[in-house]
């Protein structure tokens, strides 16, 4: 898949999940149009595109529980983006490696969105 999304990752978390977003877009186009292929691929949609709207939420929340409920959804979605991924996967959807790269992207927005939610309710 010849994507003209940047692989630098970017230091700014809502740039990233934006940036994930558009990589999840651009993977679903590239999804059989079978029923397996279009229902995955609507469920990727909805799961990856949420991870970075749900950061946009948070960058306005109005009280820290706000924020932290916000990132919470982002960390959720971004754990069911890696399960739809796994699925196009196993099922051999799709054989690019631009799936794998997505799915290593998930493991890293979990990660670093625990740690936002760490620092947030520590303090």
């Amino acid at each position: 898949m010849g994507t003209m999304v940047s692989r630098d990752v970017p230091f700014d978390i809502k740039e990233r999940t934006f940036l994930f977003g558009v990589r999840i877009i651009e993977l679903v186009g590239e999804l059989p149009r079978t029923v397996a292929g279009i229902e995955v691929g609507r469920q990727l949609i909805r799961a990856g595109t949420s991870v970075g709207s749900n950061m946009e939420e948070a960058d306005g929340a109005v009280s820290k529980k706000d924020f932290v409920n916000h990132v919470k959804i982002a960390r959720k979605e971004a754990r069911e983006s890696r399960y739809w991924l796994a699925m196009i996967d196993a099922a051999g959807l799709l054989h690019d490696p631009e799936v794998q790269a997505l799915s290593q992207e998930t493991i890293e927005l979990v990660r670093i969105l625990s740690g936002i939610i760490t620092s947030a309710t520590r303090t």
